[in-house]
């Protein structure tokens, strides 16, 4: 699509993304197969490039979209060429992972995505993979971290969830969308945990084999995998960045699982934290998850969660929301101790979160340039109770679909 020249008003960019993300969520869940050709003027289709992007679906779309627009079908064609040369890339790289931690005598886990490619529910050129994410024990991290940089890479930051390491030559592609050269990033983690939104929830105990062998480890069962797709969604949820990629994951697996993977969810502590990812699954992905399963689920569901989850939208609890929240996800707390706790650390940041910021604005494409990153906290807070902020994530992704000057 030939770039545009200026932004249009934010109001008009909100809705188109309101628009695209709902019409997009029914067109890849074939809640309509067939469905007519939108009637949408030039922008709304340069926003729904956008959306596709944002979300990770641009490839998917490419195989089951069935709306012809010329300028449309071209991009969902580029960006699946761009997927699948950049997948040869990642499955090389996952093959020296193997090799070096077999040598070492490390057992390593391939998650999420690798998994999902692994068992089959997506081919080559499908589903985008930022970067590769590896589950190893507390006591082997710092071999695998040696083994990691000794592949040419180095930690580029640390924060509470992971580590993450980027190659020690290639920069990020700028523009809309996937990109084959694109440098792929490792995060290796030791816990597979959550804040939701202040206590922590971790299922690593379900998730890593009980005799794991040296080199690249699947997850035990479907329902592993599914317990962790669930809680990293909730974890997006309650933070406003969920991807309709990360739904579909979870109906293409439900498509896989037994009554006996389903159990496997209950396995630990009681899942809580579940039913608004399911209730989202089951609202776009009509039948994926069974009746059992979504009713045992949302009696685990706290009250005040449940009733707010219970109407939710994708575009609600994404990044085509364009406007910054002050308190995203303070309906996540399951105490007036946590509410308290919650506030607490947004009024007043500790260490730990001013350093995880500082890094993302270090490292991250979409933050550098951006005046609103380099405000105080209290300025940034301020300005979200009192006005309404976008997203600099979201108008990133909008500026590259209209070609749109920084």
């Amino acid at each position: 699509m030939p770039p545009t020249t200026a932004l249009p008003p934010l109001k008009t960019i909100r809705a188109g993304l309101h628009r695209a993300t709902e019409a997009l969520a029914e067109e890849l869940a074939l809640v309509r197969p067939g469905g007519v050709l939108p009637a949408w003027s030039e922008l709304e289709w340069r926003l729904a490039s956008a959306v596709a992007a944002a979300h990770g679906v641009a490839p998917l779309l490419d195989r089951f979209s069935t709306w012809q627009q010329l300028p449309w079908r071209h991009f969902l064609d580029e960006q699946r060429r761009h997927v699948a040369e950049r997948h040869q890339r990642i499955e090389a790289l996952l093959r020296r992972i193997d090799a070096a931690a077999r040598e070492a005598r490390v057992p390593v886990m391939a998650l999420k995505g690798a998994a999902l490619h692994a068992i089959g529910l997506y081919a080559p050129g499908d589903r985008p993979m930022a970067d590769i994410d590896l589950l190893v024990r507390g006591r082997d991290v710092e071999r695998v971290g040696t083994l990691v940089r000794e592949l040419g890479y180095e930690c580029s930051f640390v924060i509470w969830k992971h580590r993450v390491f980027k190659p020690v030559e290639g920069q990020p592609s700028p523009g809309l969308g996937e990109h084959r050269d694109s440098p792929i990033n490792i995060e290796l983690h030791t816990r597979i945990h959550e804040r939701l939104p202040v206590s922590i929830v971790d299922v690593t105990d379900t998730i890593f084999p009980a005799k794991p062998h040296h080199g690249l480890n699947a997850y035990p069962s479907h329902g592993a995998l599914m317990t962790h797709l669930l809680l990293h969604a909730a974890g997006n949820v309650c933070a406003r960045t969920l991807r309709l990629l990360h739904l579909n994951d979870i109906a293409l697996l439900a498509t896989r699982m037994t009554a006996a993977d389903w159990e496997t969810l209950w396995s630990g502590q009681t899942p809580w934290w579940s039913w608004p990812v399911l209730r989202l699954v089951a609202r776009y992905y009509r039948n994926a998850i069974p009746a059992a399963v979504l009713a045992r689920a949302r009696r685990d569901c706290p009250p005040w969660l449940r009733f707010v989850s219970r109407d939710q939208t994708l575009t609600r609890v994404s990044c085509s929301n364009l406007w910054l929240q002050a308190m995203p996800g303070i309906e996540w707390s399951r105490s007036t101790g946590e509410v308290a706790r919650y506030l607490r650390r947004r009024l007043r940041p500790d260490g730990e979160a001013e350093r995880e910021r500082k890094d993302m604005v270090r490292t991250q494409l979409w933050l550098q340039g951006q005046s609103w990153v380099t405000l105080s906290h209290g300025r940034r807070l301020m300005r979200r109770l009192t006005h309404a902020v976008p997203r600099v994530d979201t108008l990133y992704v909008v500026r590259a679909a209209l070609g749109a000057p920084e």
